[in-house]
């Protein structure tokens, strides 16, 4: 069963309590990638990406962009290992995930929670319930800036049927032994996993 916390009001405002001094501390950090971004490539600093959200409502996801253009990033075509769209900022972008932090503010918009399955692209959704039925069971939880997937490894590029599993089945074991405590340990192994980025983070 899946925890009825996960989408109550408490999780809510622990979300909210986390997520606004972040924005407060980060806000230069921010600024700063900005005028990066604009001083090093054309087009717009931020992307905006349709995704699935608590029960099945679409929202636009914040990035900072890190491609060339906006329609490279915005497009389906899922980032590789040295992909040629990505601008040198980009890379460095990616690689510790600061391209992410403007999904602080979909967090304090409540289109997003600090934990969660992360979400995918609808094409990319649409495909993997084709996959695994039991995909589904994300929909029913806001998605996350980080989740116990990805702290686990399961991140990244999708080659087989058996990452969609491995993952679904990481996300499913969040969703069924929430604890406030498990929300902290994946908060810490994802700062450590920006401290030390894995592999994966390209």
């Amino acid at each position: 069963m899946t925890s009825a916390w996960c989408s109550s009001r408490s999780k809510r405002m622990l979300d909210i309590i986390l997520v606004t001094p972040a924005l407060v501390m980060t806000a230069p950090l921010m600024l700063l990638i900005a005028l990066g971004i604009r001083g090093t490539s054309p087009g717009p600093v931020l992307f905006r990406q349709w995704r699935w959200g608590l029960n099945e409502r679409q929202f636009q996801l914040l990035k900072f962009r890190t491609m060339e253009n906006l329609r490279a990033e915005s497009g389906p075509g899922v980032t590789r290992s040295g992909d040629p769209r990505v601008t040198r900022l980009g890379k460095w972008l990616r690689r510790w995930k600061l391209d992410e932090l403007p999904q602080f503010i979909n967090v304090l918009w409540g289109d997003m929670s600090v934990v969660g399955p992360r979400p995918h692209l609808p094409q990319h959704d649409d495909a993997f319930v084709r996959l695994m039925r039991k995909y589904v069971i994300r929909r029913f939880i806001r998605p996350g800036l980080t989740g116990w997937a990805q702290v686990n490894g399961f991140r990244g590029q999708i080659h087989t049927e058996g990452d969609v599993q491995r993952r679904v089945e990481a996300d499913i074991h969040y969703l069924e032994n929430w604890s406030f405590s498990l929300d902290c340990l994946i908060i810490l192994k994802t700062i450590k996993h920006c401290i030390l980025p894995p592999r994966t983070a390209y």
